[in-house]
């Protein structure tokens, strides 16, 4: 086997590190342990577990009054399948051609998983949003994953086939662009890399899609705590409590309530001294549980209203359960390597984007795992439902070289850049896995749905 030399632990300064005109060859090496042809092929393995029963194994823990409102968000479309299924391609994933390269990756990186948010300057960038199955691994499984669900994406929306193979042409070519330039870059230099709205706009080609940054861009400029306000809570006694959406927006129980505000203490230990200080000049004034996503409903999410010196003063921050990554088993089977997987989504997030949430820690209630987050925070995502081809080619390029960028941030780059090489040949193997794979998504739509259907699983539809 090829020493693809991982840096084991970065934990000295006093090593040399590896010339990368070495690491560069030492990527060129690995086509021969998989050859970037190969990167093409999908057959389901004769013994592939059963994409129903994952979905009902992913469902063990979770709240069982929730897991009909998932199942029936997954079975909308095989892109909200995807969007809820990343252990099925992990599964697959595990058993394809690999170079052994592993970085930090996303492990659930999909089109629906990059938007915006606000920088601790209160700068709206765009980025990676979603981290809960953040864990060293095959930087292929997340080029796959986002390949795939761009071809998935187009289906939906109508395309012809070949303009569904050009969007994730345009997605692999970015992430090949942009991990070789990085490669060239000082370590320093690739985690200050960023993409801004007006970076954005500027690398959008169609005028479709310019006006979709623009929208998207003033819907999340207007998701702050401020305006959400009005849209969550209502004065009772005159204090702010938020409002109650049954199934979606629910009361915890008095018990409940007193060990997550505790939890919340504990949080502050998570930040850095100045945003712990800050934070604590507000006062929790409500807690509710609060349904998010598809692949996270029945996991437990909370929100808390935190009011500061006056009632607009106000902070919302979200409470969401961490659980192993679905990478995990697959890099060192069945021992955890994180003590506490809040901590891991924390700490990976702030590895794979340039600027994250200032307020962003872990805590723990019972024996509960959560990270914490600001709630109302600029956040806001493109849309792919509807949006014509061109829209779709251009979102695909700058997703793929925000996982390019997200991959450089912690090892690899180099060995990545090798591998590719700058030829066509992995664009031209990745989209044609993209789509035999998304026929492979539409199969295990279809068979979720058939299961619903003779009441193998709850569902509940919008």
């Amino acid at each position: 086997m090829v020493d693809v030399g991982q840096d084991d632990g970065f934990v000295s300064l006093r090593r040399q590190a590896r010339p990368r005109a070495e690491r560069y060859e030492l990527g060129r090496s690995l086509r021969e342990r998989a050859h970037r042809s190969e990167m093409a092929f999908w057959r389901p393995a004769a013994d592939r577990a059963d994409p129903v029963q994952q979905v009902i194994e992913a469902n063990q823990g979770r709240q069982p009054w929730l897991v009909p409102i998932r199942v029936g968000r997954m079975i909308s479309s095989p892109y909200a399948f995807l969007r809820g299924s990343a252990n099925v391609m992990a599964d697959d994933f595990a058993g394809l051609p690999a170079t052994g390269i592993t970085p930090v990756i996303c492990g659930d990186a999909h089109l629906g998983n990059f938007g915006f948010y606000a920088s601790p300057e209160r700068e709206l960038v765009f980025d990676l949003n979603d981290f809960d199955e953040a864990h060293p691994g095959a930087w292929e499984w997340d080029l796959r994953r986002l390949a795939v669900s761009v071809h998935v994406a187009g289906r939906q929306n109508g395309f012809r086939e070949s303009a569904c193979a050009d969007a994730v042409e345009h997605c692999v070519e970015e992430y090949q662009v942009q991990i070789a330039h990085l490669a060239e870059q000082p370590l320093l230099a690739r985690s200050f890399d960023q993409l801004d709205v007006d970076r954005l706009r500027s690398a959008a080609t169609r005028a479709s899609f310019k006006a979709e940054i623009e929208r998207a861009a003033r819907r999340a400029r207007r998701r702050t705590s401020d305006r959400a306000l009005p849209r969550f809570t209502e004065r009772h006694d005159g204090t702010a409590r938020l409002v109650e959406e049954p199934p979606l927006i629910t009361r915890p129980s008095d018990e409940e309530r007193d060990r997550l505000a505790e939890a919340l203490d504990g949080y502050l230990t998570s930040l850095p001294p100045h945003w712990a200080r800050i934070l604590a000049g507000y006062r929790i004034v409500d807690i509710a549980h609060k349904v998010v996503g598809v692949g996270s409903v029945g996991l437990r999410a909370y929100v808390a209203l935190c009011e500061g010196s006056s009632p607009d003063d106000v902070v919302f921050l979200q409470l969401k359960q961490a659980r192993r990554s679905v990478i995990a088993r697959h890099q060192h089977g069945d021992s955890a390597w994180h003590r506490h997987q809040g901590q891991r989504v924390v700490e990976y997030q702030q590895a794979l984007q340039t600027v994250s949430d200032p307020l962003l820690g872990w805590t723990t209630v019972g024996d509960i795992q959560f990270y914490v987050r600001q709630f109302r925070d600029m956040k806001g995502a493109i849309v792919v439902e509807g949006i014509d081809a061109g829209a779709l080619a251009d979102y695909a390029g700058i997703c793929g070289y925000l996982l390019a960028k997200s991959h450089a941030r912690t090892s690899g780059a180099s060995m990545i850049a090798g591998y590719i090489g700058g030829s066509g040949k992995l664009a031209e193997a990745m989209c044609r896995f993209a789509r035999t794979y998304a026929d492979q998504v539409e199969s295990d739509h279809a068979a979720l749905v058939k299961a619903v259907r003779q009441g193998r699983l709850p569902a509940e539809t919008a």
